[in-house]
């Protein structure tokens, strides 16, 4: 999810740049032969209810990936700082990262969910599910969305869903991501900046995350702050990418004292692990109220505590519990190697009582040739009628390198990534000849409320849309 951030650099030395104007030639690709049944056409749909109809594809399909390999470009860079490193146009996906970032609302239902419950178990349960799916989308997202522009910015408005959001790139060095989403009919406030930390260890590339993310549920009077779990990529030199989320996630509901704490299990030898999310939920007097269980590629469920002691007990002795099938059973192939991905169908083992507390939603049916986006990310660059009079002039959807690469313009989009990332640097220079400081426009650095700890917090008026000191970095 993070590791891709900060690989586009307006430091670097632009030595990889050549590698952007091959890209076009060594694709099969043909924009005029695709299915643009998403591609805006002047016309806003409305549904009979009345809600606006968002589109349910990209204007182009997906280019192959085969022809290239992330290793060719990090074979030049060992010793190098990641964030140093200018990669490719073709390891893109069309979003930026801070559009990625507004993926944490795609199941915003369990936010509503928990501000309906009067129950603060049943609220923490239910943030606890927010929590893990909203890494969900990442799964088979192997794509590198676009660095964000110092000072560029993304905003969304969902009437049909109840929020709006709006998120801005207040540093370069070191990559930092700052959001601010709110509930359209009061009764939640949801903000964070997010800092990954870049490791390279050969096979792979680990991020560990940096920042708080912050839950605010008004009508309990409540809040609740936790980090994501670390990601990593496989096969980086050869093989199909893939990726795994590991650590510890813990969301503490700093009203209560409750605490649930969620373990993000590595994928291990065999594989047999791979994708589970194993966890409980503690009061302040650390008493376990319940334990959830599932995949973060799948679905959460909860039960109590004797529940699950008594048929992790049974399972260890043979007892009669559901076995999974062969065909579900994580599967080596033949000729798998150490960092190769365990084929794996993902299924849950069911323990009998479990509440469900969360399912990803189906993917489209063309999500393959779309960046395995799912349909709300394809949603997420859709410029409208009308809408650039009223957008930031820093807002994502107008960046020309994403725009041309959704519409399967590769060559225009390559050149117009090495021009914005060129006048970038030329902006930094600038500053640093004249001795001025960057200004955020949106968010300002602080301390958390909750935590203590340093954090960037939205300043507020954005909706008030005077965009007249706004930069110009496209």
């Amino acid at each position: 999810y993070v590791f891709y951030t900060g690989f586009d650099s307006d430091n670097s030395s632009g030595d990889f740049s050549e590698a952007n104007h091959k890209v076009a030639e060594m694709l099969d690709l043909d924009p005029h032969q695709s299915n643009r049944s998403g591609e805006h056409n002047g016309e806003t749909e409305i549904q009979e209810n009345g809600i606006k109809k968002h589109r349910t594809s990209l204007p182009a399909p997906m280019f192959s990936r085969s022809d290239f390999s992330v290793w060719s470009i990090l074979k030049k860079c060992i010793g190098l700082e990641l964030s140093k490193i200018t990669m490719p146009i073709v390891f893109n996906e069309p979003l930026s990262f801070l559009q990625r970032i507004t993926e944490y609302m795609e199941h915003i239902y369990l936010i509503n969910k928990a501000c309906s419950h009067a129950d603060p178990l049943e609220r923490m349960q239910a943030v606890a599910a927010f929590a893990v799916s909203a890494v969900a989308s990442q799964w088979e997202r192997t794509g590198k969305p676009f660095n964000p522009l110092l000072g560029e910015t993304y905003e969304l408005t969902r009437e049909d869903l109840g929020f709006r959001f709006i998120s801005e790139q207040v540093s370069h060095h070191p990559p930092i991501s700052a959001f601010y989403s709110e509930g359209l009919n009061k009764d939640f406030v949801f903000h964070g900046s997010i800092y990954p930390k870049l490791k390279f260890w050969g096979k792979s590339i680990e991020a560990e995350p940096r920042g708080t993310i912050t839950l605010e549920l008004l009508k309990h009077n409540e809040a609740y702050t936790w980090t994501n779990p670390t990601c990593c990529v496989h096969n980086v030199i050869i093989g199909k990418l893939w990726l795994e989320q590991y650590g510890t996630v813990e969301i503490v509901n700093h009203s209560t004292g409750d605490k649930c704490v969620l373990n993000f299990k590595p994928c291990g030898l065999f594989g047999k692990e791979l994708h589970r999310v194993e966890g409980y939920i503690q009061d302040k007097n650390r008493k376990k109220l319940c334990v959830i269980y599932g995949k973060w590629t799948e679905c959460l469920w909860c039960t109590d505590p004797t529940t699950y002691e008594t048929y992790k007990k049974n399972e260890k002795r043979g007892g009669e519990q559901k076995k999974l099938k062969p065909s579900e059973d994580v599967i080596k192939s033949e000729n798998d190697e150490a960092d190769d991905m365990p084929e794996v169908q993902d299924t849950v083992q069911f323990i009998p009582g479990s509440k469900l507390l969360w399912r990803i939603n189906c993917r489209p049916p063309n999500s393959s040739q779309m960046y395995n986006f799912t349909s709300f990310a394809v949603s997420l660059n859709e410029l409208e009628k009308g809408m650039e009079a009223i957008l930031a002039p820093t807002d994502c959807r107008l960046r020309p390198d994403i725009r041309n690469m959704e519409n399967g313009n590769m060559d225009v989009a390559s050149k117009e990534k090495e021009r914005l990332e060129e006048k970038q640097r030329a902006a930094r220079k600038e500053r640093a000849k004249d001795e001025v400081e960057w200004h955020t426009r949106w968010f300002h650095q602080g301390t958390n409320p909750y935590t203590g700890t340093s954090d960037w917090l939205y300043s507020g008026g954005y909706f008030d849309r005077n965009f007249s000191d706004c930069p110009d970095i496209y």
